[in-house]
């Protein structure tokens, strides 16, 4: 199946990690050319030359979210090395494990704009060039704790629910002009990040990670986590040429495991 991703610029946000090192490379082998912003410099280098060995275009670059004023910068230099923007996804770094009650309005605000309004500030940036050509994808990578929310991870999951509300309302706005708007939701996904909370839940709880980690497979019909590419191959259909009429939606990648309906 051809996806039509051929010559298209993908600009993955969190593209040194698991998640969006996957979905980079999963562009990548549909003839996108990427560009990979991480706060880790050097895991995006490490995405762009797995990349790179595979035939591929791919830049790298260290992108903080955090700091909101480098976005018109950041965009600028891939728009240079690449060109203009057609595929944004964007994924945001996951605040610590806590409880919703108790936080400093400081924490709000730090982990509101880098997760949040960070991720506005670039679309706002890529939107007209998308609009202009009458074609273009945002696809937002969020949590299975916006439909269910997951104990403990209390800043998450009341921050990245913003993202699902913005992504369908921008989806009405710009669905005339071609571009698409979309959520995508993992589930217990084997990345650095699942196995970090797993251990801080083994540790909050006294137990083993492997207990732990068993709790999590027996909730999961699949009877497993899944692997980053299944994640990534989704978001590649959903940034192609096939996926032209979805949008607004919510989509789960998580073997069964979110429990809501």
């Amino acid at each position: 199946m051809d996806l039509g991703l051929n010559g298209r610029v993908a600009l993955v946000l969190g593209g040194g990690g698991g998640l969006g090192s996957a979905i980079a490379q999963s562009l990548a082998a549909e003839g996108s050319l990427v560009a990979a912003a991480d706060i880790d410099k050097s895991a995006a280098d490490a995405t762009a030359a797995a990349i790179a060995a595979k035939g591929g275009t791919a830049t790298a670059m260290a992108w903080d979210l955090a700091e909101i004023e480098s976005v018109d910068a950041n965009v600028t230099k891939v728009e240079a090395e690449l060109g203009p923007v057609d595929i944004l996804v964007a994924i945001t770094g996951g605040p610590p494990p806590g409880t919703a009650h108790g936080q400093s309005v400081d924490t709000w605000r730090t982990f509101f704009d880098s997760m949040i309004v960070s991720v506005m500030a670039i679309s706002d940036r890529v939107l007209p060039g998308m609009r202009a050509r009458n074609w273009g994808r945002i696809i937002t990578s969020t949590s299975s704790g916006v439909v269910a929310p997951i104990p403990n991870l209390g800043i998450s999951n009341a921050l990245r629910l913003s993202l699902v509300g913005w992504s369908k309302t921008v989806a009405a706005e710009v669905g005339k002009d071609g571009v698409t708007c979309n959520v995508v939701m993992p589930g217990r996904i084997a990345t650095q990040r699942i196995s970090f909370l797993d251990e801080k839940k083994a540790e909050r709880e006294q137990r083993s990670v492997d207990e732990v980690r068993a709790d999590s497979l027996a909730m999961i019909p699949m009877g497993r986590y899944g692997d980053p590419s299944e994640y990534a191959d989704m978001v590649a259909f959903l940034a192609s040429d096939r996926a032209g009429y979805i949008t607004g939606s919510q989509i789960r990648i998580d073997g069964g495991y979110i429990p809501s309906i």
